[in-house]
């Protein structure tokens, strides 16, 4: 009987051989970019916010598959959730990424298939992969909010 593991491994390969949310928004959608030279990875995050919700998004890039993997989940999570909602969910997973957040994130906000990338903590160069699609959300985010 396959572990949690492998149900883990089998989420984030579905995400990454069939990104959800993959392309482009046109203006206005906010665009932002994001890279990590380590290792190459390349995330693009177009974001259409309507009324103080996330209307739409899309992705671009290329990486790792953690990174996109992440990507595709990220895109998954935040579409039609208020920006408050967004901005909860992105502090809970940099906190189970163990990136250094500020105060204790909310427990009721549910990861779903983003805990699949929990084990990703074990391989500390690898963190890095998944929270750029985070960081790039959160800078478009703070463009469409600003």
């Amino acid at each position: 009987m396959p572990g949690l593991e492998d149900l883990y491994r089998e989420i984030i390969l579905d995400h990454y051989k069939n990104p959800r949310n993959r392309g482009e928004l046109p203006p206005p959608a906010v665009r932002s970019e994001g890279h990590n030279p380590l290792c190459g990875d390349e995330i693009e995050v177009f974001l259409q916010v309507e009324n103080g919700t996330v209307s739409d998004v899309r992705i671009g890039g290329q990486g790792c598959s953690i990174s996109q993997s992440s990507a595709s989940m990220m895109s998954a999570a935040v579409k039609g959730k208020s920006i408050d909602e967004v901005r909860a969910l992105v502090h809970r997973f940099r906190h189970m990424m163990s990136v250094e957040e500020e105060g204790e994130p909310d427990s009721s906000v549910a990861l779903g298939d983003l805990e699949a990338l929990q084990g990703v903590v074990k391989f500390p160069v690898r963190i890095k992969c998944a929270v750029l699609a985070w960081n790039t959300l959160t800078d478009a985010l703070d463009s469409a909010t600003a």
